[in-house]
């Protein structure tokens, strides 16, 4: 047997510099690899997806159930937040409604992974171990919620950006890109205000004039919609006391299913940020980007058009961005791997999560089998207002559509913000009316719960016992605390 070369032997391979070809091989690896938790459930652990889900049902069933015909209309208009909604046609064709989902969700984190990749390649020629450290803001809370149209946008955001790179010095760049800022738009405006930032940032760093403000032009086209009516009408403001809310959205920068290690991951992220800023080390080209939507994310309020959490959205965009701003130069293969791990961690923290999560959901929704279709549904999710972890359970209530093509009160259905609406029940009986807040130590009250008073069957979901529950219902099911029961007296349906 040879002998180990001495050169080997030291450890001097992992000292070594990795061909632009092996960071490649490993980005795409580790980009696929960001997908692990939708390998292990069938049913994806994000807060909103089953009342998404839903939507997409009544969407694709285009009036052919009769129940989804009586209790929910469409109010179908293009806007800028629609990207799921129209892939969901192809894809639901092709496997089905909630295999459909489920690709999807699966899809989006690979392709923001690999649009790191190609903005690493289309700025460096390689991959470095701050595009490596980026990966750990993939999984950020918006994916953990469940805002599919976001964080597609952004993936596509990141894959428009890397080719406005690739075309510097073509002249038909700007023709090329009137459609792509529209596409980026029709899937998320937020999206297609990042890239716009992007853009900017890139050129600010190459000539600091008016041409850097007058270089994102091309993607203007979203402005004739708008103009016209085609944006999201609805709420804006900063909600109670926004300081303190500046404050903790930027302390749940990472917020997923640890608090300890989604605070040592920001934390540590940041101290590495600051210290390469003060060293003038960030990358300009990405680094102005990372820098205005920090900024962003305190001037902007929380309620734009509709949209939640939209300054929050921004914080974990401005820290991707850092990371790859501080990824300029090639690094031995000790550290680029060293890169990977904060990633890696959290990837399989959310993964075993998902895992036992996905199992309590399966038992739960063992409740749809005891009621019928078209039944007319309360559902009660109680809600610790000071939990850390991601809550995956918030709206299980609307897989009861879903199964069931039932009634349910869990579903985004308000009147000029999302293109559902409910027809067969008042407005009390949309999102957020299904949720029975309580703080540690409390038990959720339903003693008040007014849906109750609209359905046939009460459905609640919680970790907690509940007290104030109909004393005449009946209980079909049960799984831990949660419950299936028939209301004692059913509301006239004629």
């Amino acid at each position: 047997m040879d002998a180990a070369r001495p050169e080997e032997s030291n450890g001097s391979w992992l000292r070594m510099v990795p061909p632009a070809r092996e960071t490649l091989v490993l980005g795409v690896i580790l980009a696929f690899l960001a997908c692990l938790p939708f390998a292990v459930t069938h049913l994806p652990q994000m807060t909103d997806y089953p009342s998404h889900l839903a939507s997409f049902r009544v969407m694709l069933d285009q009036g052919q159930d009769p129940y989804l015909s009586r209790y929910y209309a469409i109010n179908w208009r293009w806007t800028g937040n629609m990207g799921a909604d129209l892939l969901m046609w192809p894809l639901s064709r092709l496997f089905g409604l909630e295999p459909a989902g489920r690709v999807l969700g699966a899809a989006i984190p690979i392709l923001t992974g690999l649009g790191i990749i190609c903005v690493e390649r289309a700025l460096r020629g390689r991959v470095t171990a701050g595009g490596l450290l980026a990966f750990v803001c993939i999984w950020s809370p918006s994916v953990g919620q469940g805002f599919y149209n976001f964080t597609l946008s952004l993936a596509l955001a990141l894959l428009a950006f890397a080719l406005w790179v690739r075309l510097e010095g073509h002249r038909w760049r700007a023709l090329v890109f009137v459609p792509i800022g529209l596409g980026v738009w029709l899937c998320h405006i937020a999206g297609w205000g990042i890239l716009g930032v992007l853009v900017f940032g890139y050129g600010w760093s190459q000539r600091r004039s008016l041409a850097a403000f007058i270089q994102p032009w091309p993607l203007l086209a979203p402005v004739v919609p708008l103009l016209l009516g085609g944006g999201t009408k609805g709420l804006f403001g900063y909600g109670v006391n926004p300081i303190a809310f500046k404050v903790a959205i930027w302390l749940k920068a990472f917020r997923d299913q640890s608090m300890p290690l989604d605070l040592i991951t920001l934390f540590v992220l940041l101290a590495l940020l600051i210290r390469l800023t003060l060293r003038g080390k960030l990358d300009g080209r990405l680094g102005w980007a990372a820098l205005i939507f920090a900024l962003l994310s305190l001037a902007l309020p929380r309620h734009i058009a509709g949209g939640d959490y939209v300054d929050a959205r921004l914080i974990p965009v401005a820290l991707m961005l850092g990371c790859l701003a501080a990824g300029q130069v090639a690094v031995p293969r000790w550290l680029l791997w060293l890169a990977a791990v904060p990633f890696l961690i959290r990837l399989a923290v959310t993964t075993l999560a998902w895992h036992a999560n996905g199992q309590a959901a399966e038992r739960m929704l063992l409740a749809l089998d005891e009621i019928p279709q078209g039944a007319r549904v309360a559902g009660a999710v109680a809600v610790d207002k000071l939990a850390w972890p991601i809550d995956p359970f918030e709206h299980l209530p609307s897989y009861a559509l879903v199964r069931r093509s039932a009634l349910v009160n869990s579903l985004f259905a308000v009147p000029e913000l999302h293109m559902l609406r409910v027809t067969g029940a008042d407005a009390g009986f949309v999102d957020p009316w299904h949720r029975l807040l309580f703080e540690p130590g409390q038990r959720p009250d339903m003693t008040n719960f007014a849906p109750l008073k609209q359905a046939d069957y009460l459905w609640y979901i919680g970790s907690e016992p509940v007290r104030g529950a109909p004393a005449d219902m009946t209980v079909l099911y049960r799984s831990g605390h949660s419950f299936m029961a028939r209301l004692a007296k059913p509301v006239d349906h004629r």
